[in-house]
């Protein structure tokens, strides 16, 4: 195959993508080899591919090829989530552009089309990893709604029922007005805001004429109350006790009650006790028995039980009270309150706490089983810091509401029938064996009898299963995959889910296969532009993946990804680090090209081009030992930063020119395969990170038998001998000899092709290398001398033990005016800092760190100019 003059991206990606599929070299099966097995975060079936998962999936995607490098079984299962509230909507907006209400069609209609949206939809985003090179199973490709998900789902929710852990109730939870659901607590942000803090009057039914003020951010609510609230120890509102008072604009009386929960400091000290529509004020109504009044629709109107303001939003009904509640005079003032509000993670809107019937999950025997395997490092967290974050919310485990009100979902394997007048239901996987158990109560029931729940179970409670059921372990525990495949090695996730997901994987995971559902979990920071701010489609900071790719390659922006993102700190990203991975596949194409188009001679191996393969032999085997420590340690950032200054620093800059031959002459054949040699380790190296033009270069290098890849070669080499560190150490202070050299000629406008000499003042330690200081550095010899000599003009290079002689090289009346400039400017700099530290009031009011780095510029001034005079001095000579 003849080699491009330049790369293209488009043009090889496509072709090796297709070629590792058609030759099934991401498939696995169960065999005898050491197992390497990741499942990828379910991606909801709504979305598109953004950045956080161009990040996640490009680390995977790295491990797991690092892992078939290593010779590994590598099984990476791809998958998508059915997301219920963000399907929902998507398939209720869509109808509702058809002129079609969710509510004028039947479920199953329905069903039919979030299943044509999901079928239409849903594969977009595998689509889109393929171009990221992302190496999965594809075979195995799993969605959390297939069936054999869904009767995963179905049978723990009937087991956990058995086992008493599931159980239905009326509880307070947490509701979205615009899904019509009901959340979990971690499905809750809470966000800062700007309110308003409404002081209302609240006549005091047995003192006519006198008021208690409440002080609410919520004044929507009053239609709810049903008590007011003092501390029993606040003196302030001790005239209140057994007092009832009225509910402005309402007419209420309510009692006036006595709970050591009141805060006696916020606003008076009154508080309003609404106890349908607040967590809190619920508790209190339990404790003293007071009536519960629900004013909201599921939609987030005013409903009718609340007399007033019936039918209107709870938000236009905010700004509508306060104008009528200060028409009658009922309002004491307004004031300016910051607060915290829950808006739904889902939908954006803020949530309101109602009281409804739900199913509920036990979690205290979960938190008990998930708790210590981190805390003992059995399952180990990248970085360890999200262990305190996991340690806390386990510790404050409260029980999971799983049930939704939506019809996208699993359904909730509950039916309903009535004996004796009284409503009585069963769980059981299907509607067959719901009627069995049923009959157990009432031996005359029929299935038209049975009504089955309207909800769905939460999304989560079906990834939480992801580890064991995309292996099929819940349905058939004993198979040959979920035996092989788990425990899963890695997980790579954000810390935003390490409640909903990783948290309750683990959960499941030693409930249902006694064990953990993987080793190790790696913790990506969120994806921020650079100004730090987070990447969204609202603020428009967020580039296309697909665009990028198109721009600057899937390997360029796989590395411009990894080159800012160390592990759990978030990513600043910037397009030119993407640039920079287009550069560097450039550097790498051009360097292949350079050696592949080099003549190679049956010639004898020049001395320089020995020590040098036997220095770069040594920097692999140092660097693989590097590589392989930061892989154990996930650092994968470094570690590409590692091959990456291999590359470009040791083997483009240094290497390749230590070894070139000189121009239109060839190269001696040892040296040469040598070279390809260690390009084909640089290209294992970099496959992981930048698996395309690897690929490309690999088939390049050797004529390679069909159905061959770069991604199934064993990265093998030695760990470094003290001879390599030797050897390593003494060659980076040949470089800094050379960078020495050249440095002078930049100085000193010394033109390349002028040869010079090197004087070695002393023994030259380094004399074994000679041959590639006066390679690198054009030199027309290394001389030894005893001591610098007085009479030329010497600068001292890399060591204090080596000097270039240039006298008659340097222009001396060009020299001179370039030191005198130097001297002028560094005379005007020490006179500024004299007259600083001449200051007493800067001496004696400046931190002492300061003035001490004043004395040093001066001290540092006062030197170079010394160093200066005198070398004028010696230049005037001449």
């Amino acid at each position: 195959m003849e080699l491009a003059s330049k790369y293209d991206s488009q043009n090889v990606e496509s072709k090796w993508y297709k070629y590792w599929e058609e030759n099934k070299l991401f498939s696995s099966r169960p065999d005898g080899r050491e197992l390497y097995t990741i499942v990828m975060p379910p991606p909801n079936v709504t979305g598109v591919l953004h950045m956080g998962h161009m990040l996640n999936n490009t680390i995977q995607d790295i491990l797991v090829r690092r892992a078939r490098m290593e010779g590994k079984n590598a099984c990476w299962v791809p998958g998508t989530d059915h997301a219920s509230i963000a399907t929902e909507a998507k398939v209720v907006a869509k109808l509702a552009e058809q002129g079609i209400k969710k509510t004028d069609i039947t479920r199953d209609d329905f069903l039919k089309h979030a299943w044509n949206w999901t079928n239409e939809h849903g594969g977009i985003i595998l689509k889109q990893l393929r171009r990221l090179g992302a190496s999965c199973d594809w075979n195995r490709t799993a969605f959390t709604m297939d069936e054999e998900r869904s009767n995963s789902v179905i049978k723990v929710f009937c087991d956990l029922y058995d086992k008493g852990f599931i159980y239905r109730g009326v509880r307070m939870v947490n509701w979205d007005p615009q899904a019509q659901t009901a959340l979990s607590d971690e499905e809750v942000i809470y966000k800062e805001e700007h309110s308003k803090l409404y002081y209302l009057k609240y006549m005091v039914v047995e003192e006519p004429g006198r008021y208690a003020i409440v002080a609410t951010t919520r004044p929507e609510t009053i239609m709810g109350d049903t008590a007011m609230c003092i501390n029993p120890n606040d003196p302030k509102n001790t005239w209140l006790k057994g007092k009832h008072v009225v509910v402005p604009l309402v007419g209420r009386e309510i009692p006036v009650i006595e709970d050591e929960y009141v805060d006696v400091e916020f606003g008076t000290g009154c508080l309003k006790v609404t106890p349908a529509h607040d967590i809190n004020d619920h508790q209190l109504g339990l404790k003293h028995g007071l009536a519960t009044i629900d004013i909201f629709n599921d939609n987030g109107t005013i409903s009718e039980a609340a007399g007033l303001y019936v039918g209107m939003d709870r938000m236009d009904v905010r700004k509508q009270i306060a104008i009528d509640l200060e028409d009658a005079g009922l309002m004491e003032k307004v004031e300016d309150y910051d607060n915290k509000v829950g808006y739904s993670e889902r939908t954006h809107v803020p949530i309101e706490p109602k009281l409804s019937t739900q199913w509920f999950l036990k979690m205290q025997h979960f938190a008990d089983l998930a708790l210590q395997p981190v805390m003992d490092d059995d399952i180990r967290f990248y970085p360890q810091k999200y262990k305190n974050t996991y340690h806390h919310w386990l510790e404050n485990i409260k029980d999971w509401c799983i049930s939704r009100q939506l019809w996208w979902g699993h359904r909730i394997p509950a039916y309903y029938f009535i004996v004796d007048g009284k409503r009585e239901y069963v769980v059981a996987p299907s509607a067959e064996e719901a009627l069995t158990k049923a009959k157990q109560k009432c031996n005359a029931l029929t299935a038209a009898d049975l009504q089955q729940d309207e909800d769905c179970l939460d999304t989560w409670f079906s990834s939480w299963l992801w580890p064991i059921s995309i292996f099929d372990g819940i349905n058939h525990p004993d198979n040959e995959d979920i035996k092989y495949y788990y425990p899963t090695s890695d997980l790579v996730t954000g810390p935003d889910i390490i409640f909903f997901w990783v948290a309750r994987m683990i959960m499941a995971g030693y409930e249902y296969k006694g064990k953990m559902p993987f080793k190790n979990v790696y913790f990506t920071g969120i994806v921020r532009d650079k100004l730090g701010r987070k990447m969204s489609k609202s603020l428009g900071n967020s580039p296309d993946p697909i665009e990028l790719i198109d721009k600057y390659g899937a390997d360029g922006v796989r590395m411009g990804m990894m080159l800012s993102a160390p592990a759990g700190n978030d990513i600043l990203f910037d397009e030119t680090l993407c640039e920079q991975g287009r550069n560097f596949n450039n550097k790498i194409w051009n360097a292949f090209r350079l050696v592949k188009g080099w003549e190679v001679a049956d010639t004898e191996q020049p001395e320089a081009s020995r020590i040098a393969t036997r220095w770069f032999e040594a920097k692999l085997r140092e660097t693989n030992e590097v590589l392989n420590d930061l892989f154990s340690k996930y650092r994968i950032s470094e570690a590409l930063m590692v091959v990456y200054r291999l590359f470009w620093d040791e083997f483009s800059s240094w290497y390749l020119e230590m070894i070139k031959p000189a121009y239109g002459t060839a190269i001696d054949r040892v040296t040469y395969n040598i070279t390809i040699r260690f390009f084909e380790t640089l290209l294992n190296m970099l496959h992981p990170f930048m698996p395309f033009i690897t690929e490309e270069l690999w088939q390049h290098l050797f004529d390679r038998k069909a159905g061959e890849s770069i991604m199934c070669e064993r990265l093998q080499i030695a760990v470094p001998t003290e001879d390599d560190k030797r050897l390593s150490s003494d060659i980076e202070l040949v470089k800094q000899i050379v960078s020495g050299v050249r440095t002078v000629r930049n100085q000193k406008n010394i033109a390349p092709k002028e040869q010079l000499v090197l004087h070695a003042i002393g023994q030259n330690r380094f004399a074994a290398y000679d041959g590639i200081v006066i390679k690198m550095a054009n030199l027309a010899s290394i001389e030894n001398v005893s001591e610098k000599a007085a009479d030329t003009a010497q600068f001292m290079v890399g060591t204090d033990e080596y000097a270039v002689p240039v006298g008659s090289l340097i222009d001396i009346e060009a020299e001179i005016k370039k030191q005198e400039a130097q001297l002028a400017h560094l005379e005007g700099f020490l006179a500024g800092i004299k007259k600083k530290l001449a200051n007493e009031r800067f001496v004696a009011n400046a931190p002492e760190a300061v003035v001490a780095l004043e004395r040093k510029k001066q001290s540092d001034s006062e030197e170079k100019i010394t160093a200066l005079k005198q070398s004028l001095s010696e230049l005037k000579k001449k």
